[in-house]
């Protein structure tokens, strides 16, 4: 979901921190971050928070309880004008009330279809949303404000809507011009005077009745679809939209009546108009989420924590979370649009984001009886063991390697394989440590020097028809290697690793050079006898900031000269170098070289 900093800003009075910042608060608290560029954040929203959380407006909550800072105005939480007019203009049918869960329909006369205002136009763009006009911007401003897909018909010719079943062999031309023939029992949006379809139900609207500058009557539509209807819609006409996204992760039906009520007032706002009615039918309301009750002691004992009540209570107010408190537990009632919170975990868990896990002290599992005692104990000893031989492996200058459980071929085969061409469960370590062995010896004159070679080894479960077994392999022949035999009393050892440095994907050159310079009594630019160091430093001056690896290759000395030898390792981080341009840059190290000695 992207996020646009600016329309979070709405939100709130205070300034908020620039994006950077706000993205390592939801790091830490909320949901991973695939990207910011400028003031925008790819949101990585899991599945059992896209129900409120696919839009500014769960985003700006969760960015307010995390950094406390109250809310401007909450759209959910504002009062609902009545909004069911019964009225002739339109009548709105639904055939399955299971798959079309909530249908409402609004008619809007004497609009005004042209250009969006400038605002609106950068809102969208700010999240690489395309304008088109005031009409269609508006319906999706208000999905990206607030999560409530909308669809608008031109209401020409117009007047009943019957949300059915397709039928077999049904075509239809969607907004793009492309005919799609919808497989049976798709849900369809159509006229309920022709019965042509006019959308597909929750993905995406029809060129029938599309909204264009000669418009000047609509039809709204925001309603609630089935979930496993529209995933399956979608994956069989392989049409993803923002729509389809939201209505696959069970939007709640209550969300409908919020986002007409912001969509007509928007309308309103920059295309004119008159609201002449509006239809709401909803078969069978939805429960209202029970209240869920736990105690505080069960959240400390689940997060391994020690939580005041002052802390939690203020968590579930920071996250408008009604809570009665009684004792030392927290009765919580969710909102219609937080369906993830039904079990005592789930409090447990927002208290334990919100305050940070880093509160949360490392401890080993408790041993609450023999049995599991003396299995912790056993287990243990069989990690510790295994970590023992790979510790004396990397000793000996090893790195380890971890390796997926599929193979081209094995004792097993998957039914339901997700590489095709690994559809079977590894008999052995063989196969993929040729594999990683050749990848290794391709990038190694990237991180080994040129004598170096790499040496790599794996302890992996392998799967035979006798059963599993632990296995170990070695790139190479290894004297002496120990057997895996279960040691409690080991302790493994603990490696520091060096600063991460990014790394590109694109190939790398390699180039070397050998030139002689004097020893000791011979005079060059840089004075007699010159080093090692000064070479280097020469040559990295002078190969400039695509030289990403340099080394000594070798060094002999011949009547009073030294003979050197580097090896240079050229990579961009941004593209595919060319030999041209990379001999280029050699002949420039040649020419400087040149100066203190012979480039041969």
């Amino acid at each position: 979901m992207k996020i646009s900093r600016a329309w979070l800003q709405k939100y709130f009075d205070e300034p908020l921190p620039d994006a950077n910042a706000l993205a390592d608060a939801l790091t830490f608290h909320a949901f991973e971050i695939e990207e910011i560029a400028g003031d925008m954040m790819d949101v990585k929203v899991l599945p059992n928070r896209a129900a409120d959380c696919l839009c500014h407006r769960g985003i700006a909550k969760e960015l307010s309880a995390i950094l406390n800072l109250p809310l401007k105005s909450d759209p959910l939480r504002a009062p609902l004008p009545m909004m069911d007019i019964v009225s002739p203009y339109l009548r709105v049918e639904i055939e399955n009330p299971k798959k079309c869960l909530r249908y409402m329909g609004a008619v809007v006369k004497g609009v005004k279809v042209g250009p969006s205002p400038t605002w609106l136009k950068e809102a969208l763009e700010a999240v690489n949303q395309r304008s088109i006009n005031n009409i269609v911007d508006a319906a999706n401003y208000v999905m990206l404000d607030i999560g409530q897909p909308l669809h608008t018909f031109d209401a020409k010719n117009l007047s009943s809507i019957n949300i059915r079943d397709a039928k077999e062999g049904e075509k239809m031309m969607i907004l793009s011009g492309e005919i799609y023939t919808v497989p049976k029992g798709t849900l369809l949006i159509a006229d309920g005077n022709t019965g042509e379809a006019i959308g597909i139900a929750g993905i995406k609207g029809g060129k029938r009745a599309e909204v264009t500058g000669a418009t000047t009557d609509l039809i709204i539509e925001s309603a609630n679809f089935d979930s496993t209807a529209i995933r399956r819609t979608a994956q069989a006409l392989k049409l993803s939209t923002d729509a389809s996204q939201r209505f696959q992760n069970r939007p709640p039906p209550e969300l409908a009546a919020y986002g007409m009520r912001d969509v007509l007032a928007l309308i309103g706002q920059i295309a004119d108009g008159e609201v002449a009615c509006i239809v709401d039918e909803y078969p069978t309301r939805a429960p209202a989420p029970a209240a869920v009750s736990v105690p505080l002691a069960k959240i400390n004992s689940v997060l391994g924590a020690d939580f005041s009540k002052e802390e939690v209570a203020d968590v579930f107010q920071r996250l408008g979370l009604p809570a009665e408190v009684k004792g030392d537990t927290f009765t919580v009632t969710p909102p219609f649009e937080r369906a993830d919170l039904s079990i005592p975990e789930d409090l447990a868990e927002e208290a334990g984001r919100i305050l940070g896990y880093d509160r949360v002290s490392a401890a080993l599992l408790p041993a609450s009886d023999v049995g599991r005692s003396t299995s912790y104990m056993a287990e243990q000893a069989k990690y510790r063991g295994i970590e023992k031989v790979k510790d004396w492996l990397t000793e000996r200058g090893f790195t380890e390697i971890s390796t997926q459980s599929f193979a081209a071929t094995g004792d097993i085969i998957l039914a339901n394989p997700l590489d095709k061409a690994k559809p079977a469960l590894r008999a052995n370590l063989d196969e993929n440590m040729k594999e990683a062995m050749a990848r290794a010896t391709y990038v190694a004159p990237l991180v080994l020097a040129p004598n170096e070679k790499p040496k790599l080894f794996e302890v992996g479960i392998v799967f035979k028809k006798e059963g599993e077994a632990l296995e170990i392999k070695t790139s190479e022949p290894v004297s002496g290697l120990p057997e895996i035999q279960e040691d409690a009393e080991y302790k493994p050892m603990r490696y520091k690793l060096d600063a991460y440095r990014p790394f590109s994907i694109y190939p790398f050159i390699v180039r070397d050079i050998s030139f002689w310079v004097h020893s000791s009594d011979g005079e060059t630019p840089f004075g007699p006898d010159v080093g090692k160091e000064t070479m280097e430093g020469l040559i990295r001056e002078h190969a400039g900031p695509l030289l990403t690896r340099l080394n000594l290759l070798d060094r002999y000395e011949k009547e009073g000269r030294i003979s050197y030898a580097f090896r240079l390792v050229f990579q961009s981080m941004d593209r595919t170098l060319t030999d041209a341009e990379v001999n280029d840059t050699m002949r420039i190290v040649s020419m400087a070289l040149a100066q203190i000695g012979t480039v041969r």
